[in-house]
């Protein structure tokens, strides 16, 4: 019940959406997402949201999101 509860208190921060509602499943949708557990288009599907208009809210917000992994990051770095 503590892990409910503190997960509330973090999506009640969220000032982006207007409801608890939304306000979890973006926490559950980003999550997800940074963990590679869902696709990005399927987070946007979470919340309902076109794919560009929902990568767009992350880079508002400065969520760096790449399909690529670190190691291909580091590898156009140096190409």
């Amino acid at each position: 019940m503590e892990t409910t509860n503190t997960f509330q208190n973090i999506a009640a921060e969220i000032q982006f959406f207007s409801n608890v509602d939304q306000k979890q499943k973006f926490v559950f949708a980003v999550g997800s997402l940074v963990l590679r557990a869902i696709s990005l288009q399927k987070a946007a599907e979470i919340m309902e949201l076109e794919t560009d208009f929902f990568l767009q809210l992350l880079d508002l917000i400065g969520i760096e999101f790449s399909y690529l992994s670190e190691e291909d990051v580091s590898i156009e770095n140096n190409w």
